[in-house]
């Protein structure tokens, strides 16, 4: 009864908390909405990192109706919203995964006269969409982006191949990454850890380790992320005694290893009945 009473009053002082931030951030914003801007557009500036802190701040509390009355105000006093303004606004939406509203707020972008969708515009919506597995759309933004003479950086194609990856596409997962080669953009851990989990999901850890064996040929440096794919790949597919392998090297070259690699191998020994093993990593 206790608990249940702490957490009552733990979620209540959270929401009074994002409240009284949102009450002196509103404060904040009147103010500096005030202030004459007369055509040019310096002000704007400390207005969108406002917004765009505020986003950051309730957009898991769906309070984001409080930002659009930010964003009416700054339309009402004649303060020209930005692309950064438009991109904070988009990015709260995709957070909640509102996407519908965020491709509105993108439209009007394309449609605002002087104002122009960045990379980052692109890559906001890119990355939502592929979050809801919405990855055709996201594919579409990209011919965009080339029509317009965007060109897409390493966040673009690492949310593209991520998104085709977990959408089971690796083949056009791949093909982006031969295209980012192609067109000079550096490969990344990222980019690779995608497909390496997409390879172990659907039980081509040989094809995974053969391309481990790529990345470090190319002087990119496996992070945590990377090993522990590879050690739930190998539990999943029935080879455990590899997985442990690869994590007691892991140990004795000093690595830091975290809670989820530790779950994955004492998982694996589980599923094999190797009860004494799980244990001793416990």
């Amino acid at each position: 009864m206790n608990q249940e009473r702490n957490n009552a009053v733990g979620e209540l002082l959270k929401n009074a908390t994002v409240r009284f931030c949102w009450d002196l951030l509103r404060i904040l914003i009147l103010e500096q909405l005030h202030v004459e801007v007369e055509g040019d557009q310096r002000e704007v500036r400390s207005i969108h990192k406002a917004l765009h802190f505020h986003d950051k701040l309730v957009a898991h509390r769906f309070q984001l109706e409080e930002a659009n009355n930010v964003f009416a105000m700054m339309m009402r006093k004649g303060v020209k919203p930005d692309v950064v303004t438009y991109n904070s606004l988009m990015d709260g939406y995709c957070l909640v995964k509102e996407m519908n509203k965020a491709k509105g707020i993108f439209n009007t972008i394309a449609a605002q006269s002087g104002v122009t969708p960045d990379v980052l515009s692109y890559n906001i919506m890119i990355n939502g969409f592929c979050k809801v597995k919405m990855v055709d759309e996201a594919l579409n933004l990209l011919k965009e982006m080339r029509c317009r003479n965007i060109i897409p950086d390493v966040v673009t194609y690492n949310s593209l191949i991520d998104g085709l990856c977990k959408s089971r596409r690796i083949s056009h997962a791949l093909k982006l990454v031969d295209e980012m080669q192609d067109r000079g953009q550096q490969h990344d851990i990222f980019t690779y850890n995608s497909i390496l989990d997409a390879l172990c999901k659907n039980h081509h850890v040989e094809k995974a380790i053969a391309l481990l064996t790529k990345v470090k040929d190319e002087g990119i440096q496996p992070n945590m992320c990377t090993y522990t794919i590879l050690i739930n790949g190998l539990c999943k597919d029935g080879r455990v005694e590899d997985a442990r392998k690869v994590f007691e090297d892991l140990l004795v070259k000093g690595y830091n290893l975290d809670v989820y690699t530790y779950t994955v191998m004492i998982q694996g020994f589980c599923d094999k009945g190797l009860l004494d093993e799980a244990l001793a990593l416990l």
